[in-house]
């Protein structure tokens, strides 16, 4: 890993009307444009759903690495996530980041590890350790067959 602090860039630009481009070196570039909440078409990558998915991604990237160290096997994460947007002392701001988790691990599976390590994974995660948003985890975990 890279000594801290590390940086990312990211260009965003857009004309009066229309999608805005996102885009960073060696990244395919996205389109992005305001929710329906907002006015928006409702059919492309919004400011707040790129939020949310930065969030479900960072933890199933943050509890790879955990597991990875803590060598505990399993199959496949799936995360489900749902920020939640709402006036706070007159600020618009996420104020949860809902999170429904289901890991499957091979047969013979440490279930209670596993979870153990799942929520350490949603106390470590970058980008939700980022947010004023709460993070809440709801975690499934199952064993395959």
């Amino acid at each position: 890993m890279d000594a801290y602090p590390h940086h990312y860039k990211v260009q965003a630009a857009a004309k009066a009307e229309g999608d805005v481009t996102l885009a960073s070196e060696r990244l395919p570039g996205l389109l992005s444009a305001p929710p329906l909440q907002f006015g928006g078409p409702g059919d492309q990558w919004s400011p707040e759903t790129l939020l949310v998915a930065s969030s479900a991604d960072c933890l199933i990237l943050t509890f790879r690495a955990i597991a990875r160290a803590s060598k505990l096997p399993w199959l496949s994460l799936d995360c489900d996530a749902e920020g939640v947007l709402d006036r706070v002392d007159g600020v618009t701001r996420f104020t949860e980041m809902r999170m429904n988790a289901r890991l499957v691990l091979p047969a013979g599976g440490d279930v209670e590890r596993a979870r153990r390590l799942l929520e350490k994974a949603e106390k470590t995660c970058l980008i939700t350790c980022s947010l004023k948003a709460e993070p809440k985890l709801t975690a499934d975990v199952a064993i395959a067959g």
